[in-house]
């Protein structure tokens, strides 16, 4: 670091100019659309603009995708250095996300591809676009829609701190090493990871495995199960302030209800389907697609509603926790089966509930089952304890470094 500081001391005493990506463009073009049934195993290397949300990162020497020339009108190439922004996505966060190409192939650029050529450092062009700052910006110019867009024009105006050469360099070289080993130690947390929820797993299963205890039919349990409403619901959709929390099958992964989507239904229909308003200790199961994910209904979705889902009530003689941790077993999913329908499109259908039965446990061992296995849950899924957050940590710390190793004190124009 204090050599870098040096650096900038004698080559940029009085600040770093921050310029636009057309400012510092040699040449700035829109690439070719290339179809995804044309991607082959041989032929002329090739980007689409997904690749570069799902493949490559910082910087990348060799294309995953070829293509026949003969099947792209009007071929766009990239070459060493150039740098690439994907103008369409799904996500306003990722929209523009940029790379740089460091191989040394006559690559085809694929439609939705903004190619920027220039005299820079590629790869310290490439950190500079992935900063905070650089990220802000490039929501300019973008189409809000279940697609979201960026232009030409919007990719130029894009301003990021330009050092000389050697500053650059310098910067790569602390970014690059400091970056190996945040993928190596994030590595290795991640396969840490992994192992414990493997052993998690089997711990479950093993002590969801019972030769002693009588099994009963779930609806003694829970005797009020139904469907939530099944049907469109798109027009009586509004707004937070006047509506009631809609839940979808899309809210509940590994075992816990999110808001990754947030919808609400207007008040009347909430009370024409009254019926499904949920109650905390609810379970919700997902009837269709990831069938038998459920989880607990706690005091935050209490009053909600919700779509295509099986709500179960507890009748208060048991653990809902329990029975949410014992249908993400395969001895649960075994259980579960007299409810689900043949064929490819599978369904678990409510009015079948009450085929499957359950182990029934005391509630004392109930209780501390779902102890043991909560806090073992924490150390592998909870993204502010265990290994998740010490992972999220380091990319966090990355990101925190980057961004200061990329912030200048800005050269001040000198007017004429």
């Amino acid at each position: 670091m204090n050599r870098l500081a040096n650096m900038i001391s004698e080559l940029c005493p009085d600040g770093v100019e921050y310029k636009t990506i057309g400012e510092i463009a040699t040449d700035i073009f829109r690439g070719s659309g290339i179809k995804r049934d044309d991607i082959t195993e041989y032929g002329i290397p090739c980007v689409r603009y997904g690749e570069i949300y799902t493949t490559y990162n910082i910087w990348f020497d060799k294309c995953i995708s070829h293509v026949q020339l003969n099947k792209v009108q009007s071929p766009k190439y990239f070459e060493y250095g150039d740098i690439l922004f994907a103008i369409t996505g799904e996500s306003i966060e990722d929209i523009a996300k940029s790379v740089a190409y460091v191989g040394h192939d006559k690559c085809l650029a694929g439609g939705d591809i903004v190619v920027v050529k220039h005299n820079q450092d590629p790869k310290y062009l490439s950190y500079a676009l992935s900063t905070m700052n650089a990220q802000k910006q490039k929501s300019a110019g973008k189409v809000k829609s279940k697609v979201v867009h960026a232009s030409v024009p919007s990719i130029s105006g894009i301003v990021i701190p330009v050092p000389p050469l050697p500053v650059q360099h310098e910067i790569v070289r602390i970014l690059d090493s400091f970056t190996e080993l945040t993928a190596e130690l994030t590595a290795e947390l991640t396969a840490e990871l992994t192992a414990r929820k493997k052993q998690y797993e089997y711990y479950r299963e093993q002590l969801m495995k019972f030769d002693d205890v009588p099994y009963v039919p779930i609806d003694s349990l829970f005797p009020f199960i139904r469907n939530g409403f099944v049907g469109p619901v798109t027009k009586v959709f509004t707004d937070k302030e006047n509506g009631i929390r809609y839940l979808e099958g899309t809210n509940i992964h590994n075992g816990v209800i999110s808001d990754n989507e947030e919808l609400y239904v207007t008040k009347e229909f909430h009370n024409k389907h009254i019926k499904n308003e949920l109650k905390a200790d609810d379970i919700l199961m997902v009837q269709s697609g990831h069938i038998g994910e459920c989880a607990v209904v706690g005091e935050k979705y209490k009053g909600a509603n919700c779509h295509a889902l099986i709500i179960m009530s507890n009748a208060g003689k048991c653990v809902s926790k329990f029975y949410v941790h014992y249908f993400h077993t395969m001895e649960g999913m075994r259980h579960l089966k007299p409810a689900i329908t043949d064929g490819n499109l599978k369904h678990v259908l409510s009015k079948k509930m009450c085929f499957v039965k359950v182990p029934y446990p005391p509630i004392e061992d109930q209780i501390r089952i779902v102890n043991l296995l909560d806090r073992f849950e924490v150390l592998c899924n909870d993204i502010t304890n265990g290994l998740p957050a010490e992972i999220e940590a380091r990319q966090k710390q990355y990101e925190y470094y980057r961004d200061k190793l990329l912030t200048f004190r800005q050269k001040e124009e000198v007017s004429a």
